[in-house]
Order: C-alpha cells, then sequence, then structure tokens
C-alpha cells in the first residue's frame, strides 16, 4: 500500500524473478524500463512486470495529486523468463458487493496475466454484505483492507490490517461498514511436508 507525492518516485532500479503486479487506486503512475516502454498507469489501471532474467525500471508521479497504489510482488512458478509488460483497465467494471479478478496466472479471462498460480481480486463491499470466495485446504488467502472494516473468520479487520487465513472450506467476507480491499488466492503451504522451523527460515543444528 503506497502513496507517492506529486514529483517524486523512485528511480531506476533492477529486478529478476519476481511476477511485480500494481494496481492504481488513485492518480497516476509513470513506466519506463529496459524493455522500451513507457507508460502512464491511472486510477483504475493494472500493469504487470514479469522480470524474469532481468528488467530495470522506473516509476514517477509526474501529476499534480499524490498517487494511491498496491504494488504486490508474487514468485513465479517458472524461472528464467523472458522479461515482458502488460497492462490493463478496469476503469467502469463493477466490483461492488463481488470480487473482481484483475491479475492471475489461472487462466481466467480478461485479467492481467502471470507465471504464478494465483489470482488478485479487489472489492467494494457495502455494509452488512456478504460474499463468499470458494477455497479449500489446498490454498492460502491474504486479505489487505484499503478503507472501512470487515470480518473474516469471527475476526475484524480494519484499514491496513492484513489477514492470512487456510480456510478449510468456502471463505465467508463480512463487511461491517463500507469497505474496500484486495485478496490474493495463493496455493498453500500446508501438506508439502514442511515443518513451522522451516517454514520460519530456521535450520536444524
Amino acid at each position: 500500500d503506497t502513496r507517492v507525492q506529486p514529483q517524486k518516485g523512485f528511480g531506476t532500479h533492477p529486478h529478476e524473478e519476481m511476477e511485480i503486479i500494481t494496481i492504481v487506486l488513485e492518480g497516476e503512475v509513470t513506466h519506463e524500463d529496459s524493455l522500451g516502454t513507457k507508460a502512464v498507469i491511472r486510477a483504475g489501471d493494472v500493469q504487470r512486470m514479469s522480470a524474469g532474467t532481468g528488467i530495470r525500471h522506473s516509476e514517477f508521479n509526474l501529476g499534480d495529486v499524490p498517487a494511491h497504489f498496491y504494488q504486490i510482488w508474487i514468485y513465479p512458478d517458472e524461472s528464467r523468463v523472458e522479461p515482458s509488460y502488460g497492462q490493463q483497465s478496469f476503469t467502469g467494471v463493477n466490483r461492488t458487493n463481488r470480487l473482481l479478478p484483475v491479475a492471475s496466472g489461472q487462466g481466467l479471462p480478461d485479467v492481467v496475466t502471470f507465471h504464478t498460480d494465483a489470482t488478485i481480486y479487489l472489492s467494494d463491499l457495502q455494509a452488512q454484505h456478504t460474499i463468499t470466495h470458494p477455497a479449500d485446504g489446498s490454498r492460502r488467502i491474504f486479505i489487505y483492507v484499503t478503507e472501512g472494516d470487515l470480518e473474516v473468520e469471527g475476526t475484524q479487520i480494519h484499514p491496513q490490517d492484513q489477514g492470512r487465513i487456510d480456510p478449510d472450506g468456502p471463505l465467508s467476507i463480512t463487511a461491517v461498514s463500507d469497505a474496500s480491499f484486495v485478496l490474493i488466492d495463493v496455493p498453500s503451504c500446508r501438506g508439502w511436508g514442511y515443518d513451522q522451523a522451516t517454514l520460519r527460515g530456521e535450520t536444524a543444528s
């Protein structure tokens, strides 16, 4: 969850082996990269940059108002892919009381695609409305709240809070007040044979 003031930004820098998804909520971001891409990402746009074998890029807010955006980094399922760029506008697409998929590596139509078994959804949920996301023990769900308050599995989540859930069945999400949030559906690490020490990055002595 990033906010960049007018005429500020991030100079040219490198990335490798990462899927980087930028979702602009307010304002605009000007992007340039070593592929020769020059693009303006405006509110309602979703951008994907596959760093792959290596890419250099810069991002600046050259507008007159602060830019507010999500930037989500996900490891790819494939290594050493060719760097690439994609962008799509979702301006005017309804996401009220529904989960709108905007980026995915799961073969969904009409989304920005990337190289990971995951899907990113946006939602504007009206107060007291409940939506259900299909899930089972094979998936992990990440939720980040931008505005408003949610209740998920009996726990309230507030602005700038995040929830990480390993649901065994469909996940119910209720808006306590009008709320905007992002939901990311990724494979769960449960059942992969890793113990908790390994997942924390600890090594056996």
